[in-house]
This record gives C-alpha cells, structure tokens and sequence, in this order.
C-alpha cells in the first residue's frame, strides 16, 4: 500500500501541527492560579496557638489559602510595622505595642479587637533545683533570673506582678537578673537549658514543645495581671476582606475554644 501526499496536502498537515503547538504553548504560558496569601505578624506566645488557629481557619474556608505567620516579640513586629513591613494582621500581647503600630499609621484603630487574655507564672528548671516557691524567693542573693528586655510585653507585666512587693525585695530581684530576652520562647529555652533558676512568662508558654523540661510555680492571683491580646488589620493590607475574616475567626465560638485549650482566656465582654 502506498500513501500519497500531495503537496498541498503536506503543506496543510505542517500547518496544523505547528496551529496544535502554537495552541500547546498558549495553555503552557497561561499564568498559574495562585491562592489569597494573609501575613500575621503575632506575639511569639501565640506560636502554637495561632499555627493551630490557622490551620482550622483554612479548612473553615475550604481550602485555597495561604496563611504566611511571623512570630516575634510584639515590640519587634511593631518595630517592623513602622519600618513599612507588608502584613495584613497584626496580632499583639499587649495594648501598648498596638498603639506603636496606630501612631505610625500603619493599623486601622476601628478594626482592634481584644481577642484574648493570659497571666503570667513563674518557671523553673525541671527539678526546681533553687528550690524557688513564690515571687519572694527570687530575691535570694544566689537565684539568677531571666525576664524579657524592657518595652517587650511579658516584661511589663513582670514589672506590674513585681510592684506587688516591697522596694527593697524588687530592688534585690532586679539585682539578680542574668539575661534578658528578646522574648518569651527565648526566656523559656534558656531556663530549660538550666541557664537561669527561674525566668517570668506567661502561663500558656508551658504548654509548648519548649516547656518540656521546665516546671511552672504559680503565684496568687492577687499578685498577677492580666494580659490583653489586641488584634486588628495593617492599614494597607494586601487582603483586607480575607484578613478580618480570620479575625472574625479567633473571636468565633470555634476560635475561642482554641484559644482556651491552648490556655487562654476568653475575650473580655464588650
């Protein structure tokens, strides 16, 4: 059997195949489908909370989001809100870092939002070697502490729970100070590692990965505070609509019992 090809014929099966590559190539460019993305910039006390969070926040949605989480010391990510960092959400352990963020115009005020609360304890090497019992024992001349630097949240907590003592035992307390962390997962792995007898947190971070070889030593509620978690949108966020859905989320009745398995309390009644 012989095939014939007339020359037009040859011609035509040559346009058609480089008509079906031309189309092949056209489908190969098309841009590929990319999900929404939402950048968090939290507390780094909200590590595994918010990482779990996220992940029951997407598959509310259904799927098809990105979430993109920065954990740092609040007066970090304030700092880097006000060097223009490109975020949707921030979320922070304290009021006063928030405020950092509202007077570089860089968060909307009508979107914060408290969504959370905490307290603060006491941690100590497992085993408890200095044999620390109370905020009292942290004045003993050999105890070594560790508290987070001045302007991070936990630290100003820690000095409000100090000012419940007299002058002389907060003045011997700060003379025991052997470190001072950038933030709260910093102070809970030195002290894990035995650099430091005792170090101030807040009671939710002896419920991570880290906390493994510490102990908690709970102090009375008259001595402790109350911490407040604002949440609220970044002024030009690129997902605006997205973002103040996970918001929306965390105070959500599912949000909120997240937030309490993890040791939180519950947002403060409006």
């Amino acid at each position: 059997m012989k095939i014939k090809c007339s020359m037009w014929g040859w011609l035509w099966g040559i346009l058609a195949f480089c008509g079906l590559l031309a189309g092949c190539t056209a489908v190969s460019d098309a841009p590929v489908q990319k999900n929404p993305n939402i950048t968090i910039l939290a507390a780094s006390s909200l590590t595994d909370v918010f990482s779990e969070l996220g992940h029951a926040f997407v598959k509310a949605q259904g799927g098809g989001i990105d979430l993109a989480f920065s954990f740092a010391g609040s007066s970090n990510l304030a700092v880097q809100l006000q060097e223009g960092a490109v975020a949707d959400i921030f979320a922070s352990a304290n009021e006063a870092q928030m405020m950092t963020a509202v007077s570089a115009n860089r968060i909307q005020p009508d979107s914060i939002q408290t969504f959370a609360t905490n307290q603060l304890a006491l941690i100590v090497p497992a085993g408890n070697p200095a044999n620390i019992t109370s905020l009292a024992d942290l004045a003993r001349p050999e105890v070594q502490l560790i508290l987070a630097a001045p302007g991070v949240p936990v630290r100003d907590y820690s000095d409000l729970v100090l000012q419940t003592l007299d002058a002389d035992t907060q003045s011997q307390i700060y003379a025991n100070l052997v470190s001072e962390g950038q933030n709260v997962r910093q102070i809970v792995a030195q002290v894990a590692l035995g650099e430091a007898d005792a170090g101030m947190v807040y009671r939710t971070d002896v419920a991570s990965e880290l906390a493994e070889n510490v102990a908690l030593i709970p102090f009375p509620e008259a001595q402790n505070v109350v911490a407040l978690y604002p949440i609220a949108l970044v002024t030009d966020a690129p997902q605006p609509a997205l973002a103040q859905q996970f918001i929306d989320f965390t105070l959500s009745a599912e949000g909120q019992a997240i937030l309490a398995e993890w040791g939180f309390g519950p947002a403060p009644s409006k």
